[in-house]
């Protein structure tokens, strides 16, 4: 007899949300046997678990699969007090740095895509835009020297990928992300001898009361602002284009008010985000459901499922722009609220804005893509898309 869920097949990489009504419906509180862990789909209870950090704990890691080295070092594996410290002191960095500054490169970049993009008849959004846009922005904040988009994305995906044979990691995806951080580690050297006007440099000048970031800190926190802003906003600006090439009516509504572009963010964070699900280990036994999860069992928050909660949302299966999601989980809530939601909803602004005024019209050319094999997040590999011709 076959999972209603199975955590590690392709089938729930391309589309989960089959399985999240099952799951809501008739497993709120659900064992797999095959991946070993709890998997809660209701809203109601991803909140409460995700806002109960002292039963609900990021210590052993946040990523179903976790990457090797990194618990207990970032801001998704660490609980209080040395959450609230992390946080705190990665807010001085960010507060020293103005995001602002920020907008009129995602605007040259956005253009500078589209240039290369507005003439074609076919593109992948993905190498061709998204990613383009992202790692330029973010390595641009970081004071990052500068480096081949697709190359820099590929080697975030594999960082953040599962092997679907071994239910988990490989020498090939541990690799990945050592050369990541390894990359981001020297470049923290430099900072250390040359300070610049950079988050890298305020991150490891940041103080609160003579207490400072060691530097794994420093580098665990900016190997995480790269994966989060090169994989999971790149991963959201094609899921919302996806939408869009989808739904022809949203689209049009977009490109005729584009002041209804932070509002279409929103809805598209609630109906497709990226960050579909994350992990915590229960510190105590809890009963929800009529099941008891023991002290030490995995947990799995599924934010995708809970974004699609007839419980909580009316009509959770529409995509409606016109719709105030209120309470949507697509950055996460509680302590572990993403710290980068600011500076991901002005950039995806920006290049989405930018898209529906070069290319108001496009659909999915290749209905059957790829998608990124992981069991947290939710992206396609490509995402092909055809540029209708408008008189």
């Amino acid at each position: 007899m076959s999972e209603p869920f199975e955590l590690y097949s392709r089938q729930i990489d391309a589309d989960p949300f089959p399985g999240y009504t099952l799951l809501r419906d008739k497993y709120p509180c659900y064992w797999s046997e095959s991946a070993n862990l709890w998997i809660l789909s209701r809203y109601d209870d991803v909140v409460d678990a995700a806002t109960d950090w002292q039963t609900y704990s990021s210590l052993k890691g946040n990523l179903i699969d976790e990457i090797p080295g990194r618990s207990g070092g970032t801001l998704g594996t660490t609980d209080p007090p040395r959450h609230d410290r992390l946080r705190a002191l990665a807010q001085v960095a960010f507060v020293r740095r103005n995001l602002e500054h920020l907008a009129l490169p995602a605007v040259e970049l956005a253009d500078a895509a589209l240039h290369e993009i507005k003439d074609k008849r076919q593109f992948d959004f993905v190498s061709e835009f998204s990613s383009h846009v992202t790692v330029g922005t973010i390595f641009q904040m970081l004071g990052l020297p500068e480096r081949d988009s697709t190359e820099t994305r590929n080697e975030v995906v594999l960082s953040i990928s599962t092997d679907k044979e071994k239910r988990g990691r490989n020498p090939e995806l541990d690799a990945a992300f050592k050369r990541l951080a390894q990359f981001l580690s020297d470049e923290v050297s430099i900072r250390r001898n040359s300070p610049a006007d950079d988050l890298i440099t305020h991150l490891a000048e940041a103080k609160i009361d003579g207490d400072r970031l060691s530097d794994r800190e420093v580098v665990l926190t900016t190997t995480m602002f790269v994966v989060a802003g090169v994989e999971s906003l790149s991963s959201f600006m094609s899921v919302f284009a996806l939408n869009l090439a989808e739904n022809a009516a949203a689209r049009r509504k977009l490109v005729k008010n584009s002041k209804k572009i932070p509002q279409a963010i929103e809805e598209s964070l609630r109906y497709n985000t990226s960050a579909q699900r994350f992990k915590r280990t229960l510190t105590r036994d809890v009963t929800l459901h009529g099941k008891t999860m023991k002290s030490g069992d995995a947990v799995i928050l599924a934010y995708g499922s809970a974004n699609r909660d007839e419980r909580k949302f009316n009509n959770p299966e529409i995509y409606d722009i016109d719709r105030n999601p209120k309470g949507h989980l697509g950055f996460g809530t509680g302590k572990h609220f993403c710290i980068g939601n600011t500076f991901a909803r002005m950039v995806a602004d920006i290049a989405m804005r930018r898209l529906l005024a070069v290319i108001p019209d496009f659909s999915v050319a290749a209905p059957n893509f790829e998608w990124v094999s992981s069991s947290n997040f939710r992206s396609p590999v490509k995402l092909p898309l055809t540029i209708e011709m408008t008189n």
